[in-house]
């Protein structure tokens, strides 16, 4: 019997956060990539089949990421792909014969010779729930004899595909923030290379008076000193990975931020049955890159969801003090030893807690959070109880007095 499963994921929220997701992993349409590769391969070994794909869903198209099918292509229709069809569940969907599948028996694909007569696929989701890709196997006739373990290799190689993003993701912030160095220390060093040359040249035509030479030698050493400050300076904030990150500001309504987070993980809240409270005590403005601190309040939700067990509450509470907004994500879960405590906000730390249900964790979330949170002149910091007992994590973010008024 077909594990198969009717389409659900069709809102339009839903599909419009599905889609930002996916374009800030910048996978699509991209060159191919070893791992990919040997994730499709061990599928394809794995059910002895003749093709596998690793294959991600845009707007209005599927692009393969890895193909070892015999139909050789990149991209197609999203209307024309299984894949589509099987993103629309959280399971592994598995069609023994795509011939007797009334949701798919009418594909163009099936419909070709030595078409997809037999089909499997693990959805790779994200975190938030979002299903933007899958995992999947193919083969050119019917297949009856698919073993359970089978399909649980193949759940395993959609999540290594998922960790892989993470990890292209996390590098390619890296690399932006050293492309943007290089230019600014370009463009910085571009002005007082020019004078040096310019007084090179004038040097060179030996018609100065020992006054003029000496006003150009100090000349030359000032620029000389200039470019050494801006080496200096450069050397300085590649020691503070933070200064190298470009925020575009933008003034925020406190209550919206919330409830764009809290929406983003509708599904996942649901999916370990746990409730969201929100209490916002303020009608208050922020100036933040709302990106950025989507960013931040993501992360921090995520973590809540995944160190809290089934059925907890978990709340995002806001106040206004003097000058500052202090945001809180409270939960009941596993909480955090002084020795966790300790090591929060640094690089790849790892705590003594395990998510709950097994979910993901890299170890660089919460450094992220600092790094981003100090960028916007706030602070960050957290409480526990201790083991069993919960935590709290707290960001202040300056509060924005008045409304800018326009001209």
């Amino acid at each position: 019997m077909s594990k198969f499963n009717t389409p659900s994921n069709t809102t339009t929220e839903y599909e419009s956060q599905r889609l930002n997701k996916l374009r800030r992993y910048d996978i699509i349409d991209t060159p191919p990539e070893l791992l990919f590769d040997l994730i499709a391969e061990i599928a394809k070994i794995t059910f002895k089949v003749a093709g596998s794909f690793v294959s991600f869903i845009d707007e209005t198209k599927v692009y393969f990421k890895a193909n070892t099918s015999p139909v050789q292509v990149s991209v197609i229709k999203k209307e024309d792909s299984l894949c589509t069809t099987a993103s629309q569940s959280a399971e592994v969907t598995l069609i023994e014969d795509t011939k007797t599948c009334a949701e798919v028996k009418d594909n163009a694909y099936v419909k070709l010779e030595k078409g997809i007569r037999f089909y499997a696929a693990a959805p790779i989701t994200t975190m938030e729930g979002f299903i933007i890709g899958t995992v999947s196997v193919m083969d050119d006739k019917p297949r009856y004899d698919i073993k359970e373990d089978q399909l649980i290799v193949l759940k395993w190689l959609a999540r290594i595909t998922l960790e892989k993003l993470e990890s292209r993701l996390i590098n390619r912030i890296s690399v932006r923030a050293y492309d943007d160095r290089l230019h600014r220390l370009a463009h910085d060093m571009k002005n007082p290379a020019t004078s040096l040359i310019a007084y090179g040249q004038l040097l060179d035509k030996g018609l100065f008076t020992p006054e003029k030479l000496a006003s150009l030698g100090n000349k030359i050493e000032q620029t000389g000193r200039k470019i050494d400050q801006t080496i200096n300076n450069l050397l300085i904030e590649a020691k503070n990975e933070n200064a190298a990150i470009d925020l575009k500001f933008e003034t925020v309504k406190v209550i919206d931020l919330i409830n764009a987070v809290a929406a983003t993980f509708d599904y996942t809240l649901k999916q370990k049955q746990q409730t969201l409270k929100i209490n916002c005590q303020t009608d208050g403005y922020i100036q933040v890159d709302e990106e950025r601190i989507n960013d931040v309040f993501n992360n921090l939700l995520s973590n809540a969801i995944k160190y809290s067990h089934e059925g907890e509450t978990i709340e995002i509470i806001c106040s206004a003090e003097a000058s500052n907004m202090i945001f809180e994500f409270k939960d009941n879960g596993l909480g955090m030893t002084t020795e966790d405590l300790s090591k929060l906000f640094t690089k790849f730390a790892k705590l003594s807690s395990l998510p709950t249900a097994k979910e993901r964790s890299n170890g660089i979330g919460l450094y992220i959070v600092k790094t981003l949170v100090l960028l916007h002149g706030g602070k960050v910091w957290a409480t526990s109880g201790g083991k069993n007992l919960g935590s709290s994590f707290f960001i202040s973010l300056p509060k924005l007095e008045s409304l800018p008024t326009t001209d």
